[in-house]
């Protein structure tokens, strides 16, 4: 690989992961492709960088998770949801005037919450099966 090449990818990584930060705290900017994009550049272009990304205490863990194809914790996704409407409802109060504004903050804030609650816990059960629920439907229908 060129250096050229490899600045380049280490530069478009580097801000991948401005932006998915950036995405952290503001309520449009999404997160998860752009850290995604980060580790897949930082993985054709520096070891270093992309270990550096999936090692992060904060956000290392879940990014790992999430490209495996794995799932969320309870406890990660009720945190997710918490924090994503504490914010939504702070940007609807405090920075939008418009109904449409607000309904497109709404919006975006169901279509988050729908794909959060449709990936697998953590303990591998589906999200809309509860512990137990298997063999109360296996016992009624004896």
């Amino acid at each position: 690989m060129t250096r050229r090449k490899r600045f380049l990818l280490i530069a478009f990584g580097m801000a991948s992961v401005g932006v998915g930060v950036i995405g952290i705290l503001l309520p449009l900017v999404p997160t998860t492709p752009f850290l995604l994009l980060a580790a897949y550049l930082f993985a054709r272009s520096s070891e270093r960088l992309h270990k550096g990304l999936l090692g992060n205490r904060v956000i290392g863990g879940y990014l790992r998770r999430y490209s495996e194809g794995r799932c969320m914790s309870v406890r990660h996704k009720c945190a997710t949801l918490v924090l994503l409407w504490t914010i939504l409802a702070l940007t609807a109060m405090l920075a939008v005037d418009t109904w449409w504004g607000r309904g497109g903050l709404g919006a975006v804030g169901i279509a988050v919450s729908i794909h959060i609650l449709t990936l697998q816990t953590e303990n591998g059960r589906s999200p809309a099966r509860s512990p137990g629920s298997e063999a109360r439907h296996r016992s009624r229908s004896r």
